[in-house]
């Protein structure tokens, strides 16, 4: 009917998530692509990150191997800590972190440290690991939200 609102609209889980997902896809690590994102509670987008090198490091001239005793994970910045240094406008307090990878312990700190009070998370692949452990456990004592992101199966797709 002509002057109604379409319905088919995505939802707000929807639209965070999938800009998280897309900031992910900056990421260059061959093996891992995370992304974040910052939401006000306006729903109102504050930050995004991805998991990277820090600006000034070449991400050509840094390991991006997984093992030995030079590799990506002395480098790398996690996209969570990312979005949270690449926001400029003050506090974070009350906001909500959508994430592609549940978030590591260091991760988790900052989040806490930040003063966001919600954790929308997709994939927890590495849940049984001690660095998400200590994770979880720091957001439960901290009071933080935390729920994972339900999949609607809507197929959304960007032709660029």
């Amino acid at each position: 009917m002509e002057g109604t609102k379409r319905k088919d609209y995505i939802s707000w889980d929807e639209y965070f998530m999938g800009v998280a997902m897309l900031s992910g896809m900056r990421s260059k690590d061959p093996n891992t692509q995370v992304g974040a994102c910052i939401v006000s509670p306006e729903h109102k987008i504050l930050s995004m990150g991805y998991n990277g090198f820090p600006t000034g490091c070449s991400d050509d001239e840094f390991p991006w191997t997984r093992e030995g005793e030079d590799n990506k994970y002395f480098y790398t910045t996690h996209s969570e800590l990312n979005a949270i240094l690449n926001y400029r406008g003050g506090s974070l307090e009350g906001a909500v972190i959508y994430v592609t990878l549940f978030p590591c312990n260091e991760c988790a700190k900052a989040i806490i440290q930040s003063g966001i009070r919600e954790l929308v998370y997709d994939s927890d692949k590495y849940e049984t690991t001690p660095s998400v452990v200590a994770s979880k456990r720091m957001l439960k004592a901290a009071g933080i939200l935390v729920r994972r992101y339900e999949h609607t199966g809507r197929r959304v797709e960007v032709q660029l």
